[in-house]
């Protein structure tokens, strides 16, 4: 892939949700939520403060994360969908 984000930018490949809830039943389509939950794809190199010091992005590439569910903009590279956002929109790692 041939994407890099800039700043404080994030690009997130979202997590598949449960085809079944836990008792059994299968979920339509139709009823599913988009996850918040995803995975780093890539970063940009921080955000600047005024004095042009670069402040250190908190996650990288392969990190599991938690987002809000209006977090990000969607986007398709390669044929892929994936959202940017920034850094400030992740809410946590998940280990």
């Amino acid at each position: 892939m041939a994407f890099t984000p800039l700043h404080d930018r994030v690009l997130v490949r979202r997590v598949q949700s449960d085809e079944k809830t836990k008792g059994g039943l299968i979920i339509p389509d139709s009823a599913k939520e988009k996850p918040s939950e995803g995975e780093v794809v890539a970063c940009g190199e921080g955000a600047r403060k005024d004095s042009g010091e670069l402040i250190a992005m908190a996650v990288k590439a392969g990190d599991r994360i938690l987002f809000g569910k209006w977090s990000g903009t969607e986007v398709t590279i390669d044929g892929e969908e994936l959202l940017i956002m920034k850094e400030s929109d992740i809410m946590g790692k998940m280990s």
